[in-house]
């Protein structure tokens, strides 16, 4: 790159890369910092992806292969004592609900894409650049480093997650279910509409995860199947197991002047800005559309305005901080619901479940927003 870079990106994961590929595509200068990584273990992460997040990788020409992107075509959600909900991509009249994509292709397509973009530069630290964008997840040394406040609400809980072969088809069909211990079992579709793989995001006790990655295979495929209410019949694990804390978060500042650097400035994004309860899928999601945001008020800016600008920045900050906080509220407030079993309370969810699912008008507005289209 013969003249500086404009925008240096801190973290080089899927928000990273993506906000890089976007920044690059309006003709700015980015330097994309990549750590050396080490060899570590299985990536078995699974993502849910919407339609808003599916339409900005398309355009970036970083969308996975059909056999690393499953189209979910229902969603069943069951509660605790009958309650349950069922979403339909054929009712909403789209090809469907989200996407579940194998996280090791998502990254290589941007990965791909990025070494073919000669906008950007590949750096191995953090250069100086009138904007620094931080994308380096919930635990950013920089974040901290820059005296921002991280407000984290922990849960009581662990994710538990590993990938399992069923003895049934899943059908393209994302199934979930809440127990009356606040517990939330979750079997997204892999391999295809008609692949018998699926991802698990078990949200158990914090006392229990350790169990559960303890116990043998034999012992572990029993507990998931009966939890599953043998839906797909008998599930078997294909992966390791792996488990993490659960928290929702959300920094006190998104945009800001680097300390001791006279017109520079600095911003959030992705996990480094806000984590929600991973219930509903959307935590990626809120990190694409981050990207999306930054990019779109940079590429609208006046030509004297520099990517800079602390305007420019809040304008960002403000766009998305009421969506965040739209969906992690939403996301608690399910969470919460289903971890109290006082009184009438599980008969009255239950119901309000069952009454939903006969609400067409409003399952139908409220799958629209988890799929990103707005109108």
């Amino acid at each position: 790159m013969a003249l500086p870079p404009e925008v240096c990106i801190r973290g080089a994961g899927i928000v990273g890369r993506t906000l890089a590929l976007l920044l690059a595509r309006e003709r700015v200068r980015v330097a994309l910092v990549v750590p050396p990584t080490a060899q570590g273990k299985q990536d078995i992460r699974a993502y849910a992806l919407n339609t808003a997040s599916r339409t900005l990788l398309e355009s970036l020409r970083a969308w996975p292969d059909a056999a690393h992107a499953t189209p979910v075509r229902e969603m069943l959600v069951h509660g605790d004592e009958g309650g349950r909900v069922q979403f339909s991509a054929a009712r909403q009249k789209v090809d469907a609900l989200a996407w579940i994509v194998d996280v090791p292709a998502l990254e290589q397509q941007l990965a791909d894409a990025v070494r073919f973009q000669p906008q950007i530069e590949v750096v191995a630290e953090p250069v100086p650049a009138p904007l620094t964008v931080v994308c380096e997840g919930k635990a950013s040394a920089t974040r901290e480093a820059l005296g921002v406040s991280y407000e984290v609400t922990r849960y009581p809980q662990h994710a538990v997650a590993a990938r399992l072969e069923a003895e049934q088809s899943h059908d393209g069909i994302a199934r979930q279910w809440f127990n009356d211990k606040g517990e939330v079992l979750a079997l997204l579709p892999l391999g295809g509409t008609h692949g018998k793989t699926v991802a698990l995001v078990w949200s158990v006790d914090q006392l229990r995860a350790p169990a559960l990655l303890a116990q043998g295979d034999d012992e572990f495929n029993a507990a998931v199947t009966e939890a599953s209410h043998g839906a797909l019949g008998a599930l078997k694990l294909a992966s390791e197991r792996a488990a993490w804390p659960l928290a929702r978060a959300i920094a006190d500042r998104w945009t800001g002047a680097m300390p001791g650097q006279p017109n520079r400035s600095w911003a959030l994004a992705g996990d480094a800005a806000h984590t929600v309860h991973p219930l509903a899928g959307q935590g990626l999601n809120l990190g694409l559309a981050d990207a999306a945001a930054l990019a779109e008020v940079i590429k609208t800016r006046d030509y004297w305005r520099s990517v800079g600008d602390a305007r420019l920045l809040r304008r960002y900050e403000r766009a998305r901080r009421a969506d965040v906080l739209q969906m992690s509220l939403a996301t608690d407030g399910l969470q919460q619901l289903f971890s109290h079993n006082l009184g009438p309370l599980p008969a009255l969810r239950n119901w309000g479940m069952r009454g939903f699912d006969r609400t067409r008008l409003v399952k139908h507005w409220i799958t629209a927003q988890a799929m990103g289209l707005k109108a």
